[in-house]
């Protein structure tokens, strides 16, 4: 066994154990026993990471502070729910078939959820946010798609907790542990067999990728959905080579493995995205806020109009002479 493999993580480190921390910690004793995995904990900080970075670069052209929480209420549940129905129809013998339980599709804190699916529903959602609240789609989706790949890559590290998505056997000296009892341990393979770390593989490609789009989208100003046509570009070349060594079940056509299909559809979608908007946009945005939606100055009054607390005496004393003049 190469003395650079990665271990793979104990039960202990697959969830983090709320009642048993709460029991130790303050003494309360719960009826109920409370689990986060380790899976959600790091989609929940990569969601973190995605809006803080999405708000910085959205205060850069000018929105307004936080109004991506306003959007988020809306991508976020809705990009949840097209990851969840995604990975359920490219895994349907997963949870309908005899002896399992009908129910188990929506059992998604047991893992499962698809990025294409997110990202599809979950632009739906985005576009809905947009919508009521003034903002351009494309400023928006520019501004947010380095951070869904930083949160891409939070996500990827969910996978090696749960000791799942691995590649291909290797003797590389990185190759990645899997223990044995693992309902995802492929058949017929000796104990101790080391296995490509995709989810590792993944996580630089994606960090490589946030790195690399914000130098390009700074360069050269990219706007009108040009950075979301790099982002699917460099996601879809990195994950129809990586999908490709996998070993987990998945729905093929044609021989070839949903997700690989579809990554090739994001390359030619953002091929396609770049191509027409570099043509039917020359210019500039002209405003990250959709045409008579722009927010409104905190201080619209004429500064020829403001007062002070000295006003009122004045005033009165205008009212005494006027009252004195008219006496006379």
């Amino acid at each position: 066994m190469p003395l650079l493999s990665i271990p793979s993580p104990s039960t202990a480190w697959q969830y983090f154990d709320l009642t048993a921390w709460l029991r130790d910690a303050f003494g309360w004793s719960l009826p109920l026993d409370f689990r986060i995995h380790a899976y959600a904990i790091c989609i929940l900080v990569g969601i973190v990471a995605a809006v803080l970075l999405a708000n910085r670069r959205l205060n850069a052209r000018g929105v307004e502070r936080w109004i991506i929480i306003d959007i988020a209420i809306w991508a976020v549940p809705a990009g949840i729910i097209g990851g969840r129905l995604f990975h359920v129809v490219t895994h349907v013998s997963d949870y309908f078939g005899p002896g399992i339980d009908p129910l188990s599709f929506l059992y998604i804190w047991e893992g499962g959820l698809a990025i294409f699916g997110a990202l599809i529903l979950g632009s739906v959602g985005a576009w809905i946010g947009c919508r009521q609240v003034g903002l351009r789609f494309t400023s928006f989706i520019d501004a947010v798609v380095p951070g869904v790949l930083l949160a891409q890559a939070f996500g990827r590290l969910g996978n090696y907790f749960n000791q799942e998505l691995f590649g291909m056997p290797t003797s590389l000296p990185w190759g990645l542990e899997i223990d044995s009892t693992n309902a995802a341990f492929p058949t017929g393979l000796p104990e101790g067999t080391l296995f490509h770390p995709t989810f590792l593989y993944e996580i630089l490609w994606n960090v490589l990728g946030v790195v690399v789009i914000l130098f390009l989208a700074r360069r050269f100003t990219l706007q009108w959905g040009k950075v979301l046509a790099l982002y699917l570009i460099w996601y879809g070349v990195g994950r129809s080579v990586l999908e490709s060594i996998r070993v987990d079940t998945s729905e093929t056509f044609f021989g070839v493995r949903t997700n690989v299909w579809m990554a090739l559809a994001a390359i030619l979608v953002g091929i396609l995205i770049f191509v027409v908007q570099s043509r039917r946009h020359t210019g500039k945005e002209p405003s990250p806020y959709l045409p008579g939606r722009e927010p409104r100055p905190r201080s619209a009054v004429d500064s020829e109009d403001t007062f002070s607390e000295h006003d009122d005496d004045d005033a009165a004393a205008v009212t005494s002479d006027d009252a004195v003049t008219t006496t006379r």
